[in-house]
């Protein structure tokens, strides 16, 4: 198989890829917290995920791709205080725990499916396998990494001198400054593994368990199930910059406080989105782009994945209306180009190289955009074009082989006119010609005159 290089946060490095099994991947990727909608912001991360998942396959390796849905336990701070999100959407929304969760499950596959992102092969929901959890604090509290407190079962980070290894965490730094209260926390970087019910509270979501009845703390959802169907040590574990110094940290405690591994043999991670140069994409606002807004816009999903192969994963990314419109105009003539092309005929060796190359350079998508609009120009016979650059879109996913120009109706009045405009030019009446044309523009139609015969199509914006 051809190399592939990925930048591993871990080691801070460009590693070649090596699968632990010859011609499998086993992939994790951090699944949504389904109290409210993913943004934009969110779908970037997916977006990197399938273009990931999709060079693997393109490469002929078999992805045995997990995702997890977060629907219990992920509390509105990182520090285990506050409110459950599953419980404070459930206030705010009117509806069960259990059903919102039913519900923005929903909206977040309905996303996928718009941006063309592939579904795992396995999802795993975190209230589907608190067992599974159980017996992995269990496992940790037998390796002497926990302790107890009034309020839950707790990670003695202090326990494991690698702690913060992958987020490069200045723990002294950390301990010496801490201005958070602690409650009954030994150090602040400790984490809760279970947490107790409140006395005298009823909880939409809490189980029985060895420490008391509660319920499993946001971290340990991942090493449990991670480890139940890729083991202890998989390939690839994925999730937003966001997730590098508490979440994806904290699972790889646990997983070596537990296995001695950590976890995942390259730890890759998308940057975030952006409004402008400072302020990322977030839910916390109350106020967040969602695929259903571009769709309510006019725009087409495809426009905003068009709009993130642009860039790195490995950057932040800005996001303006002006960028998605010249995504948006991109992909069109992409398709409108591969469309007129005609029928596939064989691959072109030379651009497939070349391609695959750039792809399997930790996902070099800007500039395998940019073989793609080369080998567009390029002299090549027309069916080898197309065949080609079906091959790429494997990996790029915006559909080119199904897309089809639409067939726009012309209201009766710009008909007519164009019927007028044709007897006008067969009766040589060139200037009546003209103006008729005039007309039919400003009745917001271009004209445009082919060896077919005119056509009309409906002027954007």
């Amino acid at each position: 198989m051809a190399k592939i290089q990925l930048f591993d946060t871990y080691t801070r490095e460009v590693r070649e890829f090596q699968s632990l099994k010859p011609g499998k991947v086993g992939l994790y990727t951090c699944g949504p917290t389904v109290y409210n909608f993913a943004h934009l912001g969110n779908m970037r991360t997916y977006i990197f995920e399938d273009l990931l998942r999709r060079m693997f396959e393109f490469n002929g390796y078999e992805v045995e791709h997990v995702m997890n849905i977060t629907d219990v336990g992920h509390l509105v701070s990182d520090a285990d205080t506050g409110e459950d999100k599953m419980e404070k959407g459930s206030r705010r929304t009117g509806k069960t725990a259990w059903e919102i969760a039913e519900f923005y499950t929903a909206e977040f596959r309905k996303d996928l499916a718009r941006l063309l992102i592939f579904e795992p092969t396995i999802w795993c929901r975190a209230t589907d396998h608190i067992t599974e959890q159980i017996d992995f604090i269990r496992c940790i509290e037998e390796k002497g990494f926990t302790y107890r407190t009034s309020d839950g079962i707790y990670f003695d980070t202090n326990k494991l001198p690698s702690y913060g290894y992958l987020g490069r965490l200045d723990i002294e730094g950390l301990q010496a400054g801490a201005r958070i209260d602690m409650g009954e926390k030994h150090n602040p970087t400790d984490f809760a593994l279970w947490k107790f019910s409140p006395a005298g509270e009823k909880r939409q979501m809490e189980w029985s368990s060895p420490w008391g009845v509660g319920f499993p703390g946001w971290h340990i959802e991942c090493s449990a199930m991670s480890a139940k169907y890729l083991g202890p040590y998989f390939d690839i574990h994925c999730g937003g910059e966001d997730h590098i110094t508490v979440h994806h940290t904290n699972e790889i405690a646990q997983t070596e406080a537990c296995y001695g591994t950590r976890l995942a043999n390259f730890w890759l991670h998308a940057y975030f989105l952006q409004l402008d140069d400072s302020v990322r994409m977030s839910k916390s606002s109350g106020d967040f782009l969602r695929v259903e807004t571009l769709v309510e816009m006019g725009y087409d999903p495809l426009a905003y994945r068009m709009f993130c192969l642009n860039a790195s994963y490995r950057q932040k990314l800005n996001f303006s209306w002006d960028g998605l419109d010249a995504a948006a105009k991109s992909l069109d003539r992409l398709r409108a180009i591969t469309y007129e092309l005609g029928d596939p005929g064989t691959v072109d060796e030379d651009y497939l190289a070349r391609f695959t190359e750039m792809i399997n350079d930790d996902l070099n998508m800007a500039r395998a955009i940019a073989l793609t609009w080369e080998l567009v120009r390029s002299d090549l016979p027309p069916d080898v074009r197309k065949a080609t650059l079906l091959k790429f879109d494997t990996v790029l996913g915006l559909n080119l082989s199904n897309w089809k120009p639409q067939v726009e109706e012309a209201p009766a009045e710009v008909l007519d006119l164009l019927s007028q405009r044709q007897q006008a030019r067969a009766d040589k009446r060139w200037q009546d010609a003209d103006a008729i044309r005039e007309r039919i523009t400003a009745a917001g139609w271009e004209l445009m005159d082919t060896p077919e015969g005119p056509k009309l199509k409906q002027r954007r914006g």
